[in-house]
This record gives structure tokens, C-alpha cells and sequence, in this order.
């Protein structure tokens, strides 16, 4: 069976775009048992509550939750475990450098399957505070408004 090519979205995780201002991303693989690859491959994932922290030098992401596969047996994956990320050893090292030292979290922004393997789209956030979530919003507002009066102009429809 040829190897399947491109880059297909699992989940994504859209309140933390909202919730942090997204400062850089990185790619990276995860850990995976085969009824967790089997189920995200049905589409079946969430990253709401999830986050990425350092332990041991290492980078492990928690709070992902992937459902039990439903065709499984006994050896089935618990939804909510700890899982590894792979990354290179310069960027698990520039990770933990920038969130010791900034206050930076790291957020999940996509689970994804690139050319046939797991990755998970990692941001280096910080968090927005409710003024800055009141002005994107408000600034979004003004951008939509501004396209809109000028979309009518362009077809020739003066307010």
C-alpha cells in the first residue's frame, strides 16, 4: 500500500489562538501506541485542556485526550496519558531555555498526519490578558466592517 503523502488535520486546538499570543511554532512527533495512531486516524482527538511541559530534559504533552479505539482489545490505550514528544535535541534545549526564562508556556495548536506520521503542532505562547483578547476582538470588528463597506463600493452599492 503506497505511503499516503500531503498533511491531513486531526484536531486543532482554536480557543489558543485566542487565549495566547502565539510568539513561534514547532513540529514535532509524539510517543504513540497503535490503537492511539488507529484512532486519530479516525478523526477521533481533542486538545482542549492540553499542554506541553519539560521533565527530566525532556518534552512530554499532557492533557491530550484520544479516545479509546473502538475495535480494540485489552490493549487499549488509557485516553488522557502522558505522551512524549520528539524533537531534536537543539530545539527541546531552545524550548526549555525560552519557558524558564520568559514565563512562555508551550500549547498544542494541531495534531496532524504528515506524510503518514503523527505530529503535533507546538506553540511557544504567552498568555493574553482579557484588555488584549478585548482589543483583538475589536480591532477583528473593525477589519470585517472595513472590508465590508468596501466590498460594497467595489459593486457599486453607496451606503
Amino acid at each position: 500500500m503506497p505511503r499516503e503523502k500531503g498533511r491531513k488535520v486531526v484536531a486543532s486546538n482554536k480557543k489558543a489562538r485566542h487565549d495566547y499570543a502565539i510568539l513561534d511554532t514547532y513540529e514535532a512527533g509524539m510517543a504513540l501506541t497503535g490503537t492511539e495512531v488507529k484512532s486519530l486516524r479516525a478523526g477521533r482527538a481533542s486538545l482542549v485542556d492540553a499542554f506541553a511541559q519539560e521533565r527530566d530534559g525532556e518534552l512530554f504533552l499532557h492533557g491530550m485526550h484520544i479516545p479509546e479505539y473502538t475495535q480494540g482489545t485489552w490493549t487499549n490505550h488509557e485516553p488522557r496519558r502522558t505522551r512524549k514528544l520528539l524533537l531534536k535535541r537543539l530545539e527541546i534545549d531552545k524550548l526549555i531555555g525560552k519557558t524558564r526564562e520568559g514565563g512562555l508556556t508551550m500549547v498544542p495548536l494541531q495534531v496532524y498526519f504528515s506524510d503518514g506520521w503523527a505530529k503535533v503542532e507546538i506553540a511557544l505562547a504567552k498568555g493574553k490578558k482579557s484588555y488584549d483578547k478585548r482589543q483583538d476582538l475589536a480591532k477583528r470588528d473593525a477589519d470585517r466592517e472595513i472590508a465590508r463597506v468596501s466590498g460594497r463600493r467595489g459593486k457599486g452599492m453607496d451606503d
